[in-house]
This record gives structure tokens, C-alpha cells and sequence, in this order.
């Protein structure tokens, strides 16, 4: 008996849809990373919980060529939405959420963010994570073509996908963060404000990859 075509409309509907959950998953790391503050997301938390599910959501296709294997049959339906009504669906929530979140709610709330660091620099609190946050959801479109550019589209995409991430940090996102460390530590020295401990935070990010090979080397 083949599967019913409403159940594989259904599960067409849920992969079409798994972009925009991505999309969603990014707007929502950016929320959690005015929360978090400035150094929280570094070791776990909303942010990269959201992180974590964009990816997954990015890569859900793939992820599910691993149920084979434990035998679990899971064919993918091909040929696109038959049902209109689901097929009227599918095309409605994605252009909502390009079109309304993504497009004009997403800005909106990133000027938000940017009087939010106007209003904490104000009562004597630190702007930066406002300004992380706003920066974050105004680059949410570049940071998911870039999380697509990584994706092999293998079993092992959601991987692939983490690991370029990590490159990425290493390699791009740190020694920027090390040299915004190092302006801080400067204007701490000359206000004579404790300023050591930026100055190790910004040698760190620059030698996180070296850091991380000397872990390696020791297990």
C-alpha cells in the first residue's frame, strides 16, 4: 500500500517550510542575544540554541537520509504539493514570513535595538549588546545565504554546516572581536579603568584556533 498523497503533501509542506523556520530560528538568536548580553551566547544558551535549530531546520532534509540506516524507511516525497489548499498554504506562510517578518518587521525591530543602546548608555548601562543585536537581525538575510553556502546537502550537512561555522568564527568574527577587546582595554587604561583583563580576552581571541589544536593534541 503506497503512502496516501495528502500524508506526502503534508511532509512536502514541512520541508518547503523548514527555510523560513530557519529564517525564524535567526530572528530569534538575535532576540536572544540582546538578552544574553555580550558574553553569555560564548557558552551556551538562547543563542545558540536558536543557532543550533537553523542549522538543523537548514539541513533537515539531508538530516533524514540517516533513518535508513537505522531501518526506518522515510522516502521523500517528490513532485511537489498536489493539494491545493496545502499547496496555497505552503506558498502563504513562506512569503509571510520573507515578505512581513523578514522584510519589515526584522528592520523594525533592529532600530528598536538601536534606541535600546541609546536608552542603557543613558541609565549608565552597556550599550554593546543592543548594538550586537540590532547588527545581528539586520544581517539575518547574509547570515542564512551564508549558513546555505555551507551546506553540502550530504548525511552529514547538519555537521558540515557547524563545522564551517566554527571556521568561520575562528577565522573571521574573532580577530574583529579581538581588536573591539583591545579599543575597550585602551579606553579603560585611559580612563583608569581595569583594562588586563580585555587585553588577555582580545590575545585569546586571537589564538583560539591555536588553543583549540593544543586541546586536541592533549586528549
Amino acid at each position: 500500500m503506497g503512502t496516501p498523497q495528502l500524508l506526502n503533501d503534508i511532509i512536502s509542506v514541512v520541508l518547503l517550510l523548514a527555510p523560513s523556520a530557519a529564517m525564524l530560528s535567526l530572528v530569534l538568536a538575535g532576540i536572544s542575544l540582546r538578552r544574553e548580553g555580550t558574553m553569555t551566547f560564548a557558552v551556551g544558551g538562547g543563542f545558540t540554541k536558536w543557532m543550533f535549530w537553523a542549522v538543523v531546520f537548514l539541513t533537515l532534509q539531508p538530516l533524514l537520509n540517516w533513518f535508513p540506516s537505522f531501518g526506518v524507511a522515510a522516502p521523500l516525497p517528490s513532485g511537489g504539493i498536489a493539494t491545493a489548499w496545502l499547496s496555497s498554504i505552503q506558498s502563504d506562510v513562506a512569503q509571510f514570513v520573507t515578505n512581513f517578518v523578514i522584510g519589515r518587521i526584522v528592520p523594525t525591530l533592529a532600530a528598536f535595538f538601536v534606541l535600546r543602546a541609546v536608552l542603557d548608555a543613558a541609565a549608565g548601562q552597556h550599550p554593546l549588546p543592543s548594538v550586537l543585536a540590532a547588527m545581528f537581525l539586520l544581517g539575518v538575510q547574509t547570515t542564512y545565504s551564508l549558513l546555505q553556502s555551507y551546506n553540502t546537502g550530504t548525511q552529514y550537512a547538519t555537521a558540515d554546516v557547524l563545522d564551517s561555522l566554527w571556521t568561520h568564527l575562528a577565522a573571521t568574527i574573532m580577530p574583529i572581536a579581538a581588536v573591539l577587546a583591545l579599543v575597550g582595554a585602551i579606553l579603560n587604561f585611559a580612563t583608569k579603568k581595569p583594562f588586563m583583563r580585555l587585553v588577555a580576552v582580545s590575545l585569546a581571541m586571537l589564538t583560539i584556533s591555536a588553543i583549540w589544536k593544543l586541546l586536541n593534541s592533549m586528549m
